[in-house]
């Protein structure tokens, strides 16, 4: 098993956003975060709280056009900073699975860190995607940021809402419920030798 740090800091810098972020997978869940949309704030402290990450992440984009730009990038560098603090992945849990409530809402995601990019995403009520949650952050921009995170981190990711109907709560409950499948799913298990694929690499 691997005693490296598991930790990565990176850039990105388009015409559309400029983003730096540093984690460390093996943190306390520590966070700051600045991204100049409230709302994406809230959901990624929650996901560094829940996931035991340590994350900062500075971002400023064009949200004055939309906040599409600074959600997909940041969900990029994210997926980009998981993968290299991965590593070989020696030594990892690999799955994780979580099922969270949030009041009326309840979530269910399932990681593998497959080094296939696949995400599921099934459950959000008709017309969700349109639903405005603190003036500035679509419903559409969950799935968004999944995508772009997923697809960097190259993880597999079935991420399912089972019941739910504020807004709020719904995406709530499925950054937690992805958070809490993902720190199991990256935890350091002393039973695990090697890589855990038959494969061999990850």
């Amino acid at each position: 098993m691997t005693a490296d740090p598991r930790t990565a800091a990176l850039e990105r810098a388009t015409s559309e956003s400029q983003i730096s972020l540093s984690l460390d997978l093996d943190g306390s869940g520590e966070s700051d975060v600045e991204t100049g949309v409230p709302f994406f704030d809230h959901m990624l402290t929650a996901f560094a709280r829940h996931s035991l990450t340590d994350l900062t992440v500075r971002a400023s984009g064009d949200v004055h056009i939309d906040v599409h730009h600074t959600v997909e990038d940041t969900g990029i560098l994210l997926g980009q900073a998981i993968l290299a603090a991965l590593g070989d992945k020696a030594g990892i849990s690999r799955y994780g699975d979580a099922l969270v409530p949030l009041d009326e809402a309840l979530a269910q995601a399932v990681v593998d860190i497959s080094g296939r990019p696949y995400l599921v995403h099934s459950g959000e009520p008709a017309g969700y995607e349109f639903h405005l949650i603190g003036g500035h952050f679509t419903g559409s921009m969950v799935r968004h940021f999944f995508e772009a995170l997923t697809l960097n981190a190259r993880l597999t990711v079935h991420l399912r809402l089972v019941e739910g109907r504020d807004p709020h709560h719904i995406a709530e409950a499925e950054f937690k419920a992805f958070a809490r499948a993902f720190r199991e799913a990256k935890a350091l298990d002393p039973a695990v030798a090697g890589i855990p694929s038959t494969k061999g690499a990850l």
